[in-house]
């Protein structure tokens, strides 16, 4: 009988382990979804995902010609990415007894984003929530911004056509840091900027470059009035070249 308790004891807490890793591998979730978006994992695989589909560290996830998608992650933290989007999840960790280990650092490949802060961005160390850019690093702390992409082959796309290639920022609460090469500035609520090379100081802009952030009625609309799209369980499908 004690060699039974022992078996049960043992094998409870491998099951709790297992858990536990698994737990920790996921990191965000697909709140929200109008049109395709998929994820590449770090072994280059490619599956297109679905609403309540799970975002890990290492994926970079693309939404697709006129496509919406939002990830909400355990902190609070939402990205809701434009159409024709591409962004590295480097890494995520959030610990809610534990804000000393919190870290949150993605990449914006291509596209735009809107973006609210969850704990790991207003606790703990100021420089735990980063958003790496073609052409600066951008701090955020307790802060709702966006950021659009249009140097390099994304200019002249979509929403930057007729603006110089650059990285454009806009913030509507709360205050970002985008930093390079050439030195740091500040952009708090309500401010514009422009940063146009790693080489060239960040700078001001008098007013709001254009970039919209327009998704359709239905995806506001799933977002504030609690209804979705693509609801239901998660329904990835592995796409195979």
């Amino acid at each position: 009988m004690e060699s039974l308790r022992r078996l049960v004891v043992v094998v409870g807490a491998i099951l709790i382990s297992v858990s536990g890793v698994g737990n920790a591998q996921t990191n965000g979730q697909v709140a929200q979804l109008s049109g395709t978006l998929s994820v590449q994992k770090p072994d280059g695989s490619i599956r297109i995902l679905s609403q309540k589909s799970d975002i890990q560290s290492g994926d970079t996830i693309n939404t697709q010609r006129d496509s919406y998608a939002q990830v909400r992650f355990p902190d609070g933290a939402q990205i809701t990415l434009k159409p024709n989007t591409s962004v590295k999840i480097e890494s995520f960790n959030f610990t809610e007894s534990e804000p000393q280990r919190d870290n949150f650092i993605f990449g914006l490949l291509k596209g735009g984003l809107r973006a609210v802060t969850g704990l790991v961005g207003k606790r703990g160390d100021p420089d735990a929530y980063k958003l790496g850019t073609a052409t600066a690093t951008i701090g955020i702390r307790g802060t709702t911004y966006g950021a659009d992409d249009c140097s390099g082959a994304a200019g002249g796309q979509g929403g930057c056509v007729g603006l110089p290639p650059a990285v454009y920022v806009s913030v509507s609460d709360g205050e970002v840091v985008a930093s390079n090469n050439a030195g740091a500035v500040s952009f708090l609520a309500g401010q514009f900027g422009q940063i146009e090379n790693r080489d060239r100081l960040p700078r001001f802009l008098s007013s709001d470059p254009g970039l919209q952030f327009t998704p359709p009625a239905s995806f506001i609309q799933s977002i504030t009035g609690g209804t979705a799209l693509n609801t239901g369980k998660s329904l990835e499908c592995v796409v195979r070249r």
